[in-house]
């Protein structure tokens, strides 16, 4: 998709799209009535700020729209286009051996119970063995720090997404 055919989108249409990047639909609504963007640089840099200005529930909505590292369904529905996406960000989990795959499992069930909410990364490029350190690391944090390391998480993989929805 262009620029100019996301903007040339009905507003429904165009939050439908906006969701595939982030799955808060606050995030998604205020981008679709941002429309019509100059171009990328401005899309990006409204994505951001837009994304400053989300409260809990807004990420917690976001988060959701993922699946666990190492898993395959999102707790909210997802398009063939995310459930696509989110197979080549976690690309890294192919090569992971299966004691790898079960300790993350088990370290994802001890993190949702700690903090609610499933362990959110930018899994792009990161084999299993530094996901895992990732998730160790941050199960030391408080819930209200973890929560806005999580979101600085979604805001980079809502940027990865919105680069791959103007490329197509």
């Amino acid at each position: 998709m262009t620029l100019e055919q996301l903007n040339d989108l009905s507003a429904s249409a165009a939050q439908a799209e906006f969701l595939k990047c982030c799955g808060s639909r606050v995030w998604a609504q205020a981008m679709a009535e941002a429309r019509p963007f100059a171009n990328r640089e401005q899309a990006f840099a409204r994505a951001e700020g837009v994304a400053a200005l989300l409260r809990q529930e807004d990420w917690l909505e976001a988060f959701r729209a993922h699946p666990k590292i190492g898993e395959k369904k999102a707790a909210a529905g997802q398009s063939e286009q995310e459930k696509n996406w989110s197979a080549q960000e976690q690309s890294g989990l192919a090569a992971a051996s299966s004691d790898a795959v079960a300790q993350l499992a088990e370290r994802n069930r001890e993190y949702q119970d700690r903090f609610g909410f499933i362990f959110i990364v930018c899994a792009s490029g990161k084999s299993s063995e530094e996901m895992l350190t990732i998730l160790n690391d941050r199960l030391n944090n408080g819930p209200h720090a973890e929560l806005a390391v999580a979101a600085g998480e979604q805001r980079k993989i809502t940027r990865l997404r919105l680069e791959k929805l103007l490329n197509q």
